[in-house]
């Protein structure tokens, strides 16, 4: 339900022009049949649009943890985000150390091999490498960039197809 009243925030927030900043640390959706019966996915997809339709500045600042599906919800570069950070502590990643290694490995993984995945995927570097994250920022100035960034982003103006109204997932 939380998906459904994120969503529901962001549209207000576009609809007001209310600029958009988003302190990221989602672990990613948990799977099983609980949570797909409870409608995840369709929940998930609303916040996805809610994120994607809006027009107004959006800034993220990872965290901690950005795994997965729901990273890409959370105004990633994928969906337009306007800027993009991470923090040093951050881990931008499909998943987890120990669930990618199980899957890597057929369930066989070795707690060096969850190391050497962590060495590898554990920090936002290869995010930055990618285009995925603007820049890897201290906490400590992070208040001050997202000040910059606002009055960068105040005169922003989107270009968005002319339509009587786009069809949200219900």
């Amino acid at each position: 339900r939380s998906s459904i009243k994120g969503a529901r925030f962001v549209r207000f927030c576009d609809c007001f022009n209310i600029p958009l900043i988003t302190f990221e640390d989602v672990p990613g959706f948990l799977p099983g049949t609980s949570q797909e019966y409870g409608g995840i996915i369709r929940h998930g997809a609303k916040l996805l649009y809610a994120y994607a339709e809006a027009t107004v500045p959006k800034i993220t600042v990872i965290t901690r943890k950005a795994y997965g599906g729901a990273y890409d919800v959370m105004s990633s570069k994928h969906l337009r985000g306007d800027l993009n950070y991470a923090w040093p502590t951050a881990e931008v990643a499909v998943m987890g150390s120990k669930g990618a290694v199980s899957i890597i490995f057929r369930g066989k993984g070795s707690a060096e091999q969850e190391q050497e995945y962590m060495d590898k995927f554990g920090n936002p570097f290869p995010a930055a490498v990618r285009g995925y994250v603007d820049d890897i920022i201290e906490p400590s100035s992070t208040r001050k960039r997202i000040c910059q960034d606002l009055d960068l982003l105040a005169t922003k103006k989107a270009s968005t197809p002319w339509k009587k109204h786009a069809n949200m997932p219900l």
